[in-house]
């Protein structure tokens, strides 16, 4: 440590010395449109948020207008695109799941949810096929780390009668390499009522 130390003393009496110095010059010269930052950041976050939402309403409404095939091909891609289950098993824990198939670690297991219709996973009745109009989102707090992100807060949707379900909602994002951020776990649950 005693090494250590006196090694970035040296650096910084160097730096001060060199600073001082009427012969030293130097420049940076930055290309900002070259500069990758992989840290995520709120606005991304709040914007994969508000994508979910909006994604939930396309089902519905896919489902309303095209009946299910075109409901199952939009949660295919929202999936696809939202979710990380490229990177790995992503860890999702749906709002009306039972026990043996309460995790959907797969793309499968959470398309079934989302639309059912999967022998596999008969007691998905399509949770995004109930007519979402709306989707409104509050944080209780954000933590970020770096590229991934924690966020845990209410999800309130209003059906197309006007009813409003609203559930407790836990999300990690990861950003990806390529900027893409995707939703690696997703825990959704009704509020306690006693």
């Amino acid at each position: 440590m005693k090494k250590l130390n006196s090694s970035i003393l040296s650096l910084a009496a160097a730096m001060a010395f060199v600073a001082g110095s009427a012969v030293a010059q130097s420049s940076v010269v930055a290309n900002e449109a070259r500069v990758y930052d992989a840290n995520i950041s709120l606005a991304e976050v709040h914007a994969a948020q508000k994508a979910w939402g909006d994604a939930l309403v396309k089902i519905s409404d896919d489902y309303a207008a095209g009946g299910f095939a075109k409901a199952q091909a939009t949660a295919s891609a929202v999936l696809d695109a939202a979710y990380g289950y490229n990177l790995g098993p992503v860890l999702f824990k749906p709002t009306l799941t039972t026990n043996p198939q309460t995790f959907r670690t797969t793309k499968q297991g959470a398309l079934a949810y989302f639309v059912g219709g999967d022998k596999a996973f008969p007691n998905d009745k399509g949770f995004a096929l109930k007519g979402w109009k709306k989707v409104e989102i509050s944080n209780a707090a954000v933590h970020i780390n770096g590229d991934v992100a924690n966020t845990m807060g209410k999800v309130a949707m209003t059906d197309a009668a006007g009813k409003v379900t609203t559930v407790d909602k836990t999300w990690t994002f990861k950003k990806e390499d390529t900027g893409t951020v995707r939703i690696v776990l997703h825990h959704s649950s009704l509020p306690y009522a006693n």
